[in-house]
């Protein structure tokens, strides 16, 4: 019998057991407090106790327990009993950050993006032109060629010549090498704005977008504040802001360092800040200004911007503020660079870096 049952409705049970609701509760909180386990319970209690999200059947401390059981935090070495997240809430943080920020992402083929340009390249297009001498043999059209060949000729004296044959038109697939840079000085947090959780937020679900879905492309990721330094995609949850400048010079130039080591042609730079540069240094000093433009770090900056449009790797600015200096600045920046800039809400940060992604895999 065909027909449809139906249940009581609980308000909540659509989302999921207890457990999956705390948990997506304080997954957000691990990021929020840069994976301190110990005060994102901490806030998860306090919730609890305002929002009466457990019940008696289920408490903190089985939630508590849960998250021991299932994998999601571990006690940091056999000395320290206290916990910290595990490699398995690392990824579940970064299929969150994906879910959340590029939520209607339809899957593709794995490892594989297409460009504007068709010849000898992997992915089959519906598209015919005859055969020409060094084409691929496995690219030959068999019906399309048999049948040129019976209008051709026609039975009697059937045969196959190089007239008769068409191949099917493909598209290059291209590699890209990204690197990732994100802004940590102190304006992240600063005038009681949060900007650097959803900088991560955006970061996670771009490395977790990248690592899937395109594999054979290369994703680095860099902070920058007084100097700069590569991080690895699972410390992401833990960045946190420091008492720094905005040594923008800095991270260009390990980019560039990064992507010269890149053997394939495509390469570009994503950047996500919220300030003008107000550093340099100079040998083990540091030169600072964070009044206005100051025209020794800008200039510095844009020199950059040229030496990268030179080698054809463009710089994606993402600004996540309004300040008049960093609007005035980025417009310099990207007009040297003949790259993009953004003008971006923390809301549309992802959706943004998306967009740009998919617009640069293309083979240049």
């Amino acid at each position: 019998m065909i027909g449809w049952r139906f249940k009581h409705f609980v308000p909540g049970e659509e989302e999921g057991s207890l457990f999956d609701q705390l948990l997506k509760l304080f997954q957000e909180l691990i990021v929020y407090t840069s994976g301190d386990v110990a005060e994102s319970l901490s806030w998860l209690t306090q919730l609890d106790k305002e929002h009466n999200l457990t019940n008696e059947d289920y408490g903190m401390a089985d939630f508590i327990q849960d998250l021991i059981d299932k994998g999601y935090i571990q006690p940091q070495d056999s000395q320290n009993p206290n916990f910290v997240p595990s490699a398995k809430l690392e990824l579940e943080l970064r299929k969150k950050a994906l879910t959340d920020i590029f939520g209607d992402i339809k899957k593709t083929k794995r490892g594989n993006h297409n460009t504007r340009y068709g010849g000898g390249g992997d992915e089959p297009t519906s598209e015919l032109r005859p055969y020409e001498f060094g084409d691929p043999l496995d690219q030959i059209a068999i019906s399309e060629s048999l049948r040129n060949a019976h209008i051709n000729h026609g039975i009697d004296d059937f045969r196959l010549t190089n007239d008769d044959l068409e191949v099917r038109e493909t598209h290059y697939q291209s590699q890209m090498s990204t690197v990732l840079m994100i802004d940590i000085s102190h304006s992240m947090i600063l005038y009681g704005e949060d900007r650097i959780t959803p900088a991560k937020k955006v970061a996670m679900a771009l490395s977790e977008y990248i690592t899937t879905r395109f594999p054979k492309d290369t994703l680095d990721i860099i902070v920058f504040g007084n100097d700069a330094w590569p991080i690895k995609i699972k410390d992401l949850p833990y960045l946190q802001v420091g008492p720094y400048h905005t040594n923008t010079v800095a991270g260009l130039e390990l980019a560039m360092d990064i992507l010269r080591r890149r053997r394939n042609p495509n390469k570009q730079i994503f950047m996500i800040t919220d300030g003008k540069p107000t550093c340099l240094k100079r040998g083990k000093k540091y030169y600072q200004n964070s009044f206005g433009l100051d025209r020794k770090i800008v200039n510095r900056t844009l020199n950059l911007a040229a030496r990268l449009r030179k080698v054809n790797v463009p710089v994606t600015t993402f600004m996540i503020a309004r300040d008049p200096y960093l609007v005035e600045f980025v417009e310099q920046f990207t007009k040297a660079n003949n790259g993009k800039a953004f003008f971006s809400s923390l809301k549309g940060l992802g959706e943004f870096i998306f967009r740009d992604y998919k617009n640069n895999k293309k083979k240049r």
